[in-house]
């Protein structure tokens, strides 16, 4: 398959219904263009792994579906909710860990569940967050405020807040970073989990290897386009030829060893990235 074929094949919405629905979406920023016509669909149970440059278009395609960028162009539909017409029902169904997440300075590792409980209203909750607390090994922070946990028990905290609101749709943006190498492997082992349960996963990585062990489809974005949307066997047999050939090799076939266009914003900042 070409390049040209792969944005064919992103550019079609999916024929069955899905968790998450994406549909002809577009966002500018002035006169750059972040996202130009893009569609794709995950079914529960699915996890989408979403790769591309830095500038390519990924965490403006998360924010956007979380709802904390506004639409401009398209469709996007969480568990069947629009969310510009329905945010309040879309982003029930929807969590959303974003690349550095950033907690209430002044709640503790507790009071910040009991918010999430009350914000989603879920009942009887309290013993599933001392089960994630634990799995999360965030025991002995419990009553430490959010002003003062590390970068990687922020992450966990946001975590053990997704995980608490049993969501249909789970975004992911560099969900590892900050986390040792037993919450590595913790947190690797919750996402496959949270998936095997019934939850769409949107997993944005520059990790590779962590896209290649879980994802069961790749979406491949350069310069705001999608250029693949596929298994990684079928990313392998059309774009390189190889049967063996690894994600990272993939990627590079696909997107060229170039970085994004110098005019995008980038994206993980504080204003509006790509």
């Amino acid at each position: 398959m070409s390049g040209g074929d792969a944005a064919r094949e992103v550019a079609s919405p999916a024929s069955v219904r899905a968790a998450l629905s994406v549909r002809d979406f577009a966002r500018s920023y002035g006169e750059t263009v972040a996202v130009a016509g893009l569609s794709f669909g995950v079914g529960a149970g699915e996890i989408l792994g979403l790769v591309g440059p830095n500038g390519a278009g990924k965490t403006t395609t998360l924010r956007s579906i979380a709802g904390v960028l506004p639409m401009q162009r398209g469709t996007i539909e969480v568990a069947g909710c629009d969310i510009a017409r329905d945010e309040v029902a879309a982003k029930a169904a929807l969590a959303w860990i974003p690349d550095e997440p950033r907690p209430f300075e002044i709640l503790t590792v507790d009071e910040h569940l009991e918010f999430t409980a009350a914000l989603f209203g879920l009942v009887d909750w309290r013993e599933r967050a001392g089960a994630l607390i634990e799995r999360f090994e965030l025991t002995e922070k419990r009553r430490v405020v959010g002003a003062e946990l590390s970068r990687g028990m922020r992450q966990k905290l946001a975590f053990c807040c997704a995980w608490l609101c049993e969501p249909r749709v789970l975004l992911m943006d560099e969900p590892l970073s900050g986390l040792d190498p037993r919450g590595i492997r913790a947190a690797k082992r919750a996402i496959a989990e949270l998936a095997a349960s019934g939850t769409a996963v949107v997993l944005s990585s520059h990790l590779l290897e962590l896209i290649e062990e879980l994802a069961d489809r790749i979406l491949i974005l350069d310069r705001g386009r999608g250029l693949f949307l596929g298994s990684l066997s079928e990313a392998r047999t059309s774009l390189t030829g190889g049967a063996h050939a690894s994600l990272e090799e993939v990627f590079m076939t696909i997107t060229g060893e170039r970085g994004a266009d110098a005019g995008v914003p980038d994206e993980g900042t504080d204003g509006e990235g790509a």
